[in-house]
């Protein structure tokens, strides 16, 4: 849309310069006929200026430049439609990112810098708030490789180890999150980071 009314804008610039330079050319004539004849030309040019002005700004005005809403909460993402007079309607979010806050804008259609009309609906993809939680499963007294595979299996990630001194050597004592200590069977988001306690094999 942009991009039309640059076009335009030199299409009609152009069209002006050849008026211009036909009607100066007529000023130079002696004959009465030719200097009304400029003199009109004159005044069309006025006229279509004024015209084509008036018209581009109308259709300008029409239009409304979509904000870029990626990384926005929901909340202020509906803040910023709603000033620039724009709806909003949040799709199905089937897929979690643990990286990115919940409730955050992931993607957008239309796309930020596209112009659209009045009250057009913005589709919004969010991080789910409610997305699927998962019983952490027993991995105490199991070594550390089978632990790592069965949380990463349901969709945990297994961020660090901790060794302690411990005769189990790579057997996992304590699963924390966040730095605290969870119990087997608590539920957490699946893509949690989790960090295993391990024995170092020392007494």
């Amino acid at each position: 849309m942009l991009k039309t009314a640059i076009q335009m804008k030199e299409k009609i610039i152009n069209i002006i310069k050849a008026i211009f330079r036909e009607y100066f050319k007529l000023l130079k004539s002696n004959s009465i006929v030719k200097h009304l004849f400029a003199s009109g030309i004159l005044v069309f040019i006025i006229f279509y200026l004024v015209f084509t002005s008036v018209k581009i700004y109308t259709k300008h005005n029409r239009y409304i430049e979509v904000p870029n809403l990626r990384g926005l909460s929901l909340e202020a993402a509906n803040k910023a439609l709603k000033k620039k007079k724009l709806k909003s309607e949040v799709l199905d979010s089937s897929k979690y990112f643990s990286g990115r806050p919940v409730n955050s804008i992931l993607s957008q259609i239309p796309s930020s810098g596209e112009f659209v009309k009045k009250n057009r609906k913005i589709y919004l993809n969010v991080n789910p708030s409610d997305y699927q939680k998962v019983s952490i499963p027993n991995v105490i007294q199991i070594t550390k490789r089978n632990a790592e595979s069965i949380l990463n299996a349901l969709g945990f990630r297994v961020s660090g180890f901790q060794y302690i001194d411990n005769i189990g050597k790579d057997m996992v004592l304590e699963v924390l999150y966040n730095g605290e200590k969870i119990n087997m069977g608590d539920a957490l988001s699946k893509g949690s980071k989790l960090e295993l306690i391990l024995g170092n094999g020392k007494k």
